[in-house]
C-alpha cells in the first residue's frame, strides 16, 4: 500500500511546489514508483516536469468531481516512475463546487483508494490556503511535509497550520501525522535565517530534515524548462540539497514512528520574542 505525503503550507513562496517536484523526482530515481498530484489551481508542479497545464485533459479537477477515475488522470512524468495527475485552472471552481457535494473531505481519499496500491509513494502538492482542496489532501494523506522558508514571516501563520492538521487529525484522518519540515530559501548571510533555524528545530525537534535548502537561481530557473532540478542541473546546490533530503525521507521511512506534534495555541502564537526583537531593531545585518 502506497504511502500518501501532501506539500502543505497555506503562505505561498515557501518553496512548496519546488519542493514536492524535486522530493518526487529524486524519490522516483530511487527506483520507486511515484505519483505527484497537482492540487494547485495554479498547476505549477504540472508545468515544473513539463507538462501543459492549458491541455485539455483529465486531471486532479476531474478526479474530485466524480468525472473520471484517478487512473484515468494519471499520465507519465519526466522520467522512468515518476507518474502525474496534473492541474488545470478549471481546479479554480472546485473550492466552490465541492460545498454542496456528500462526502466532501473524502473525495481524494476514495478517488487514490483505487490506485495507492500501485505506487510506491504518492505527493501531492497542495495549494497555498487551507480550503476545501487541501483539507481533501490532508484527509487522504499519512503524513504532511511543511516547506518552510527561513524568513520571520514564513513562521506566521505555521501555528494555525499545525492546529489545523491536530484537527483533521481528531475528526477526520486519525492517521494523520507530520512527517517532517523543509528549510528552504537559507541566505546564511544573515542572522535571522540562523535564528529561524533554530525556532524552528526547537518547535519541530526531529522532524525537520538535517538538509536546508540555500536560495538557488538554478532551482528557481528549472521550473521554467519544465524540468525537476536534477534534470536542468544535477551538479548545482539546490540539485546536491533535494537529494539528500529524499535520502532523509527514505531513510525514515525505516525509522521514523508517526506522530502529530501538538501545539498549545494559547502559547504558540509566533516565533521567539528574541526573533520580534531582532525584526524591530532592523536586523538585516550579513555575516
Amino acid at each position: 500500500m502506497g504511502k500518501i505525503i501532501a506539500f502543505c503550507n497555506q503562505k505561498g513562496g515557501v518553496g512548496k511546489t519546488t519542493s514536492a517536484i524535486n522530493v518526487s523526482a529524486y524519490v522516483a530515481d530511487a527506483s520507486k514508483k511515484v505519483l505527484l498530484i497537482d492540487a494547485d489551481p495554479q498547476a505549477n508542479a504540472t508545468s515544473g516536469v513539463g507538462l501543459d497545464k492549458k491541455a485539455e485533459r483529465p486531471g486532479t479537477y476531474d478526479v474530485l468531481m466524480g468525472l473520471c477515475s484517478a487512473s484515468e488522470a494519471v499520465v507519465a512524468g519526466p522520467m522512468d516512475d515518476l507518474f502525474v495527475i496534473p492541474s488545470h485552472v478549471a481546479l479554480t471552481g472546485a473550492e466552490i463546487e465541492l460545498v454542496d457535494l456528500p462526502s466532501r473531505e473524502y473525495r481524494l481519499t476514495k478517488a487514490l483508494g483505487a490506485i495507492r496500491g500501485q505506487y510506491d509513494f504518492i505527493f501531492i502538492d497542495c495549494p497555498p490556503s487551507l480550503g476545501l482542496l487541501t483539507l481533501n489532501a490532508l484527509v487522504a494523506a499519512d503524513s504532511v511535509i511543511i516547506p518552510l522558508q527561513c524568513e520571520y514571516y514564513a513562521l506566521e501563520g505555521l501555528s494555525q497550520l499545525v492546529s489545523t492538521i491536530n484537527l483533521v487529525n481528531n475528526s477526520l484522518n486519525p492517521k494523520l501525522s507530520i512527517e517532517g519540515v523543509i528549510l528552504t530559501m537559507a541566505d546564511f548571510r544573515t542572522r535571522l535565517t540562523g535564528e529561524v533555524i533554530k525556532e524552528v528545530r526547537e518547535y519541530f525537534k526531529e522532524r525537520v530534515f538535517q538538509t536546508i535548502v540555500p536560495r538557488s537561481i538554478r532551482l528557481s530557473e528549472a521550473p521554467g524548462f519544465g524540468k525537476p532540478i536534477m534534470m536542468y542541473d544535477k551538479f548545482s546546490i539546490g540539485a546536491i540539497k533535494y537529494e539528500k533530503i529524499a535520502g532523509e525521507f527514505l531513510n525514515n521511512q525505516k525509522s521514523l514512528e508517526p506522530d502529530v506534534i501538538r501545539l498549545d495555541m494559547a502559547d504558540e502564537e509566533g516565533p521567539s520574542v528574541d526573533i520580534q526583537n531582532d525584526i524591530n531593531d532592523g536586523v538585516t545585518d550579513k555575516r
